[in-house]
């Protein structure tokens, strides 16, 4: 009779072995089930298709459909069941409706996080009140603070320009906002307005650090597209 617990340790062992390979790690852990992780999956797409990183980067994602809260216990639980040594570990999350204990409570934490390793680093990309406003920004430097349907309105009336109605769980979202949007505008917009305001997160409306893993993530991304964010 196969021995069903030793393959299964074999394989965690070799993952954990391909992980070690990669010179540069990233996990992102999004709090959306779709939208997200469909977003950043794209951009782990066109890095693979670097032939210059595509062997040295290893990006895994997961999305959870969890709470901010929910979000970084589930990301220090795969640190620790997976024996993560090193990389940097981002969980991406909206304000939504959730408390500023939730929300805040969660970014400071991380801050806290990063005391105890220098080879794991955990890292939050909130968005308050959602991950559209980063979307938005794409095309507009949308200041307001509306409710979040707003935001998806303000963005379909810059999308049908093109015969495109934005919808949650978007598969090309990326893509659409690479060829039509602008990144770096996006990145200028997102900056400039978190960095100004002195306040907690849950009280920058609208307001999102996103941009910061997209920085990251840019670096590595075929020169062409890699232009459009740096």
């Amino acid at each position: 009779m196969p021995n069903h617990n030793a393959k299964n340790e074999w394989r965690k062992k070799r993952k954990e072995e391909y992980r070690d390979l990669r010179d540069n790690q990233y996990y992102i852990f999004c709090e959306g089930e779709k939208t997200e992780p469909n977003y950043f999956k794209s951009f782990k797409k066109s890095i693979e298709h670097n032939a210059i990183y595509k062997d040295m980067v290893l990006i895994e994602i997961d999305g959870l459909g969890e709470s901010p809260k929910g979000v970084l216990k589930t990301a220090e639980d795969f640190v620790k069941d997976h024996n993560v040594k090193k990389g940097q570990i981002w969980c991406v999350f909206d304000k939504d409706d959730f408390t500023a204990d939730n929300f805040d409570g969660t970014i400071s934490k991380i801050s806290e996080l990063n005391k105890k390793s220098s080879s794991v680093k955990y890292f939050a990309a909130w968005s308050n009140q959602c991950i559209e406003i980063w979307f938005l920004l794409h095309f507009s430097d949308y200041i307001a603070d509306n409710h979040r349907k707003e935001y998806i309105k303000a963005l379909n009336a810059f999308m049908k320009k093109w015969g495109k109605k934005y919808m949650k769980n978007d598969a090309g979202i990326f893509e659409f906002l690479l060829e039509h949007g602008d990144p770096k505008q996006a990145i200028k917009f997102a900056k400039r307005k978190t960095k100004s305001e002195k306040k907690p997160p849950s009280q920058i409306a609208p307001g999102t650090n996103v941009f910061a893993l997209v920085e990251e993530l840019a670096k590595y991304l075929p020169q062409n597209e890699q232009e459009k964010f740096i």
